[in-house]
């Protein structure tokens, strides 16, 4: 076999972190791999993943008993196929450097998909022994995260035939799980655990061994399969990747930034049977959430609409109709999440579909709306109205319900999350002496959420020739603004409190929470110009983005979960609030300190970073537990792109208005490329004249799209 013969030979991509701790991700469907840079499933979260259980647990390949030397880890632009490139240790008769391994794989269909290419560079034929490890010890995904179970199921014998093993778990759910590991050849020894080969190498030839583990019955791998299977694999990416519009830039890392950004959202998004659906984040949140998201959506919904339609059809379809108090459901409540493994099946755990979020609720109305005013598509509204009008009744309810008039939470049983706003961890809300919020808890950015969703269910029953009910809607939401404005308000901090604990006591803590306040538009001007100076301070600023506690807190810690780490999704939620009150100074500001931490995590967001005070010369510091790719991370650039452009489509009069554009630091020219309403489309060019960002429309078609330019 000739030396270029690839049947998955990859694409151009970037050149990842080399070091040994590095962790990479594929993603199709319900199936993800989280492996080392060497391609190996080594770790403890490491593993091949199906319908959140762990199918692989490990799977290392060796040259002579020892890791061959790691020379670079290369994932595709289109995130489709991880090439590890490695070369060989000291072998005998043959000097450690001379054989060249390529360990590409690939996720397909339910299938791992890898291919090991070898090439001699050495003057004399040489001898390759390859080992492969592997062993399933099929975790349930919570088992993996550390829960703990009084029972399991049965893992059975590994059935070893002459190409293949094939690894049985009979679990307490009475469901049969396989995985299959299936070689192109007969290895030379085949066990339970190990596979080994010996490949005979010509000086400057190559051989190659392919090899396919499935998740139930697999087939004897060969080429062809594997071409086919990378064909398919690489067109739905390309789908993927060409829908919505594009933005491109002066800048080059600028461009790398959100290429990388919309490659990770393709990988993170499903297509379901009601549309395309962004999975939350590997490897814990590979899996449909109804705020991650709702999140993702909007912040993409000025490029991609199709993603926003996606999710309202799917969360349609998996509202609550029914009272639980195990799932934390009630009719009209939007779905938080669903899980497929195990546990969730046996009831172990209440999160097979799980409603124990208090913001989803409130956000899907607003996605609704916000979607409503892009598009122009009232059809979809018509065909959502019933579940809007649900979740808008469960919302006055739960109103109605509080002594206070908030949205608040409780949770209704102990196997449910105590925290059930976007920081969820047990001691993200507390009072300035440190002491934990007593339940049921009113939390600031929720007011928001419902206020927003009754201004917008009001404004969409008008458009649909029902307008009766609006007023009502439009007079609760007042009255919910006017609370807000005399309950949260903490006028000697120049801000909002965090949340109203179950005694009414207010949570006087400077966090982020009241960023998302102004993305909903409730706080009077004065009142948001404040904030904004409070949010832009270096309290809350980190230099890298903004914190989700201030420093001085009593709980603040920059390296814990929601404490004083930053989260772009939240950071990207407190720019767009800043663009909403026009201080789009600010707004560049953040989205260009955000942009300098993404290169020192290699172009990648991750979900959230430590919010230690930038300092010259050192880079932001990684957090230890977060996804990468997680869904808002990848979507943050692309919201605080539109907030720092002034960018506004209305899709019912056919307008796209810009307001006072800015462009972040270092890059001189932003286009957007293909913006469209119904099937009229239009480029808009944003370029740094001087002082002042000037605005160029190219529009195309008959009935072209008015743009509007507010200097």
């Amino acid at each position: 076999m000739s030396e270029k013969a690839d049947a998955i030979q990859p694409t151009e991509g970037r050149a990842a972190s080399y070091a040994r701790s590095s962790r990479f991700a594929l993603k199709d469907g319900d199936t993800v791999i989280v492996c080392d840079a060497y391609g190996d499933i080594d770790g403890e979260a490491d593993g091949l993943y199906h319908n959140d259980t762990r199918m692989l647990s490990c799977f290392r390949l060796r040259v002579a008993g020892e890791r061959p030397n790691l020379l670079s880890a290369v994932r595709g632009r289109d995130n489709v196929i991880l090439t590890s490139n490695m070369a060989s240790p000291t072998l005998a008769n043959t000097p450690a450097g001379a054989i060249h391994l390529a360990r590409a794989k690939m996720i397909w269909d339910g299938r791992l998909y890898e291919r090991i290419a070898c090439v001699n560079y050495d003057d004399h034929d040489a001898e390759l022994p390859l080992t492969f490890e592997f062993h399933a010890d099929f975790l349930d995904m919570f088992e993996v995260r550390g829960s703990t179970r009084p029972a399991r199921g049965e893992i059975e014998p590994p059935q070893v035939a002459d190409k293949a093993v094939a690894m049985r778990y009979l679990g307490l759910d009475q469901r049969v799980r396989t995985t299959t590991i299936s070689f192109s050849e007969s290895p030379s020894r085949l066990a339970g655990g190990e596979a080994s080969f010996t490949l005979k190498l010509a000086p400057r030839r190559a051989r190659e061994l392919i090899i396919e583990i499935a998740t139930g019955v697999a087939e004897t791998p060969d080429r062809e399969r594997l071409r086919r299977a990378a064909v398919q694999a690489r067109r739905t990416m390309r789908r993927r990747l060409s829908r919505g519009a594009r933005l491109t830039s002066s800048a080059r890392l600028f461009d790398a930034w959100i290429a990388r950004a919309r490659a990770d959202l393709a990988l993170l998004t499903t297509d379901l049977a009601t549309g395309p659906f962004p999975y939350a984040g590997i490897p814990w949140f590979s899996t449909p959430f109804g705020r991650d998201s709702i999140i993702t959506a909007l912040q993409g919904l000025w490029l991609d609409p199709e993603l926003a339609r996606g999710v309202l059809t799917y969360l349609a379809e998996t509202q609550a109709r029914h009272t639980s108090a195990f799932q934390d459901a009630e009719p009209g409540k939007i779905l938080h999440e669903t899980r497929k493994g195990e546990m969730n099946a046996l009831g172990e755990l209440p999160f097979g579909q799980y409603y124990g979020g208090v913001d989803g609720t409130p956000l899907y109305v607003m996605l609704a709306g916000a979607y409503a005013d892009r598009t122009g598509d009232l059809e979809l509204i018509d065909k959502l109205w019933p579940s809007l009008v649900a979740a808008i009744h469960w919302i006055e309810k739960s109103l109605a319900a509080d002594q206070r008039g908030f949205l608040s939470y409780h949770r209704a049983e102990k196997t449910g999350l105590a925290n059930q706003g976007w920081k969820d961890s047990a001691d993200s809300v507390f009072h300035a002496d440190g002491q934990l919020a007593k339940s049921p808890v009113a939390l600031v950015e929720v007011q928001g959420y419902a206020f927003a969703a009754l201004q917008t269910v009001a404004r969409l029953a008008v458009l649909r020739g029902e307008g009766a009910m609006a007023p009502r809607w439009r007079s609760a939401a007042e009255t919910l603004r006017e609370r807000v404005e005399a309950e949260f308000w903490m006028e000697d901090e120049g801000f909002y409190g965090m949340a109203l604990d179950g005694d009414g006591r207010l949570c006087r803590v400077v966090a982020s929470n009241p960023g998302h306040l102004l993305y909903c538009g409730l706080p009077s001007p004065a009142r948001a110009r404040r904030v904004a100076d409070r949010i832009a301070s270096s309290g809350l600023d980190s230099g890298w983005g903004v914190r989700t506690v201030a420093i001085g807190e009593a709980r603040y810690n920059p390296m814990s979960y929601h404490n004083g780490s930053v989260w772009p999704h939240d950071t990207a939620l407190c720019v767009a609030g800043l663009s909403r009150y026009g201080l789009r100074e600010i707004v560049a500001r953040l989205l260009g300190e955000m942009f300098a931490a993404a290169v020192f995590f290699d172009m990648q967001l991750p979900e959230l970073f430590c919010g230690f005070r930038r300092l010259a010369g050192d880079p932001p510091i990684a957090h230890p537990v977060a996804c990468l790719p997680q869904a808002w991370a990848t979507g943050a650039p692309l919201m605080m792109v539109q907030a720092c452009l002034g960018v506004r489509i209305d899709g019912w009069t056919r307008e796209i208005s810009v307001e006072r554009p800015h462009l972040p630091s270092g890059v001189d020219r932003i286009v957007a490329r293909g913006l469209t309403i119904g099937a009229q489309k239009v480029d808009l060019s944003f370029e740094r004249i001087g002082d002042h960002v000037s605005v160029t429309p190219h529009k195309a078609g008959a009935d072209p799209i008015a743009v509007i330019v507010h200097a």
